[in-house]
């Protein structure tokens, strides 16, 4: 009986290994569009249209993921700013309610997606990625600060 829980085991520790060492290769071969790519498999996207019914709606929180330079040109009226490299680190600072709806955006949707995965990982519950980003944003015309 403890021969055959040891080859278990070890038949098991090896299985978890080759896993381990498969995923890391084949992250490895990743590029930054197939990061985006495997993040929108994970995550909610919303509309534009969507966002701003929101916005008006009130309740929601926008979360702009570009750098600081790229916010103070403009953003969405009320938007909080944590550039994308620092997310992990500061949004429970500035998001500490994991049940908050939260939109992220950043210039065209990567950035965000991206972030609203790392979220979505770190056990934030209603966040939603922009479909389109910022560009969209400003190309329908919706208010900016």
């Amino acid at each position: 009986m403890k021969k055959k829980n040891l080859i278990f085991l070890v038949a098991l520790m090896i299985g978890v290994a080759f896993a381990f060492n498969t995923s890391l290769v084949l992250a490895k071969d990743m590029t930054a569009k197939d990061f985006e790519k495997e993040s929108l498999k994970h995550i909610t996207t919303i509309s534009v249209s969507d966002a701003k019914a929101l916005l008006d709606k009130g309740g929601i929180t926008f979360l702009d993921v570009r750098t600081k330079k790229e916010y103070k040109s403009g953003h969405v009226p009320g938007a909080i700013n944590l550039s994308r490299g620092l997310i992990e680190f500061k949004i429970g600072k500035e998001i500490a309610d994991k049940n908050a709806s939260v939109i992220v955006y950043c210039k065209t949707g990567g950035r965000s997606s991206l972030a609203t995965y790392t979220l979505v990982r770190m056990g934030y519950k209603n966040v939603k990625s922009m479909d389109g980003g910022w560009k969209a944003w400003a190309k329908a015309g919706y208010p900016v600060e």
